[in-house]
């Protein structure tokens, strides 16, 4: 299991949001911080509010919400011009191999990791109404934070390349996630961890291999943080999916199939790496019922 999230974890990167953040900055709640988050266009103030809001909430200067007064969450995330999104069956096929190949790649892998920000911060934001111990909130929060530090390194990777995140299309289907499951909490600690974040376990180790393979460390070392960070993601999506299944009395299992046979367009598709799932407490019981189910 990762280790507990504590103050240390945003210090970290607190110069860097403070540096950043414009000199009107308020952050009233973690909710209002939230929703701050998910609303701005601005990819850097996005990054640099999920810095804040964690550093704020990690030093114990945030209450979780301030009441009904607070505006709700956006239905949809603040997004820069470029780039353009298309929908998925409308994408251009991606390149493969050379350095148009690896710019590709991690514009793919950039455009992942935003929509994983802010994601993760609808998380925490649209369902304060529902009770929840202070240590989910630690858990995401942390998840939050890891989100926008994964951004940042994949813009960084495509900077030292000549290229920027919006220099190619990118598809318009993660947020469809969020969208079906916006009422209902359990459905979202389903789809989002534990199928989205999920496939990512199963998917990033060919890509450190193959990065490795053409000598680019760089690329791989990015990667490497991601997977490691996954991990602990994938494990508070099944903690705290178990909680809510406990306190509904429901079994774990059918009932994230059921879920998912709801509210997850498309198969799941194996390969599965089951070591690293069942390490995050996702074990087959969960997931591989349904490659039956959904094919």
């Amino acid at each position: 299991m990762p280790k507990l999230p504590g103050k240390n974890d945003a210090d970290a990167f607190a110069g860097q949001a403070h540096l950043s953040l414009p000199e009107n900055t308020s952050v009233k709640s973690l909710k209002d911080g939230a929703r701050q988050i998910l609303e701005t266009p601005d990819l850097d103030l996005k990054v640099a509010l999920a810095y804040y809001v964690a550093n704020q909430w990690f030093k114990g200067a945030l209450s979780i919400s301030r009441g009904t007064g607070e505006k709700p969450m956006p239905d949809r995330p603040g997004r820069p011009a470029k780039p353009e999104l298309l929908p998925p069956r409308d994408m251009p096929k991606r390149a493969v191999g050379g350095k148009n190949g690896k710019v590709a790649l991690l514009h793919s892998l950039a455009h992942i990791e935003l929509n994983a920000i802010d994601l993760t911060w609808d998380l925490i934001g649209r369902f304060t109404h529902v009770p929840m111990p202070r240590s989910y909130y630690d858990d995401f929060v942390r998840v939050g934070l890891e989100e926008a530090k994964h951004f940042t390194l994949i813009q960084e990777r495509l900077a030292k390349l000549g290229h920027a995140y919006g220099d190619l299309p990118a598809h318009d289907g993660l947020w469809q996630a969020a969208q079906s499951t916006g009422k209902d909490l359990i459905a979202r600690l389903a789809i989002i961890p534990l199928v989205l974040e999920a496939r990512g376990l199963d998917i990033t180790p060919s890509m450190i291999e193959k990065a490795n393979a053409t000598g680019d460390e760089d690329t791989a070392s990015v990667l490497h943080v991601i997977y490691h960070d996954e991990k602990g993601h994938v494990a508070y999506g099944a903690k705290w999916f178990r909680f809510m299944c406990d306190r509904h009395r429901v079994r774990p299992e059918p009932r994230f199939q059921q879920l998912v046979k709801q509210h997850f367009k498309g198969p799941l598709k194996p390969p599965f790496n089951d070591r690293a799932r069942s390490e995050a407490g996702l074990t087959p019981g969960f997931y591989r019922p349904l490659i039956k189910l959904t094919q």
